[in-house]
């Protein structure tokens, strides 16, 4: 698991596309709207930012709302950590 996020956030648009969401959910469209790509590649951003399960999706009527899933986050921060710590040792 940790090593699809990390090959997640090795790329500058998820970095951005995570950036983004932030702030609340969003359409793939208003994420598309932020990036001179097409939605094609949009949508494989988002695919891979949910296969690492940094992400999640909603679907409300007619549109999917993409969120953080921040437990993946929380995750990999606390690998970190003990990684650090125990080379600290």
């Amino acid at each position: 698991m940790i090593q699809d996020t990390l090959k997640a956030l090795s790329d500058p648009t998820r970095r951005k596309i995570l950036e983004l969401l932030k702030s609340g959910s969003k359409t793939a469209g208003e994420i598309g709207e932020q990036f001179k790509m097409t939605g094609a590649t949009i949508s494989h951003h988002l695919s891979i930012l949910k296969k690492a399960g940094l992400i999640q999706d909603e679907k409300k009527g007619t549109y999917i709302f993409y969120e953080i899933n921040t437990s993946v986050m929380e995750d990999l921060l606390s690998w970190v950590v003990n990684f650090i710590g125990e080379n600290d040792e």
